[in-house]
């Protein structure tokens, strides 16, 4: 998308809400800065967190960019969902973290071609959202078995390459706390995520 006009510098504004910090959108950042020229800035007078956004999100400013991420922190006026805007002149609002991951993966690769495999990696991104973020506890030990089980099978979740699907379940893993009590196929595969080197910023953001 951003590929056919290298010259325009797109819009990215979010607006989150502080008391849940958007991990998987720190991941992503990061990544979009490793395929695009990226200016990007947290802004927010009343997070007390801002110094750690500022040093996971804050570039050089520099000519030309191709993206500018914008993330709005606000504890008075705080946001039900998060909420993203893409060039925000003719957009209307992507509601959601799951639903704004999906959309910001796909400045950065294609969804697979194959329908079993996108369907798998959107199944998992739903699942660590609403079940392994937000669930119950029973929903949660539920997903934690059913993650460990899937990775007995392979690397990944969705099959041999990397995706959006890890990218989620491991910030959700992250987030929750679940991460400090989870079977061995979990743990090595978290530790196949830190490997990757682009999981620094939300683990920083939440020391």
């Amino acid at each position: 998308m951003c590929n056919k006009d290298l010259g325009a510098l797109r819009d990215i504004v979010i607006n989150a809400n502080p008391a849940q910090p958007p991990l998987t959108l720190l991941v992503l950042h990061g990544l979009l800065c490793q395929r695009y020229r990226v200016l990007s800035t947290p802004e927010d007078s009343e997070l007390s967190r801002l110094a750690s956004l500022k040093s996971c999100l804050w570039d050089i400013v520099r000519v030309e960019d191709q993206l500018l991420v914008c993330i709005f922190f606000s504890c008075s006026f705080a946001v039900p969902k998060l909420e993203m805007k893409f060039s925000i002149c003719n957009m209307c609002p992507i509601e959601g973290e799951a639903n704004v991951a999906r959309f910001l993966f796909k400045l950065l690769a294609p969804y697979p071609s194959d329908p079993a495999v996108a369907t798998l990696v959107d199944s998992w991104v739903d699942t660590g959202f609403y079940q392994l973020a937000d669930g119950s506890t029973k929903e949660r030990a539920a997903v934690l078995r059913a993650l460990n089980s899937a990775l007995g099978r392979g690397p990944w979740l969705s099959g041999p390459e990397f995706s959006l699907a890890d990218i989620a379940c491991y910030c959700c893993l992250l987030q929750n706390g679940s991460a400090s009590s989870i079977a061995a196929n979990v743990q090595g595969w978290m530790k196949s995520c830190e490997n990757l080197g682009h999981f620094g910023p939300a683990k920083l953001l939440l020391k």
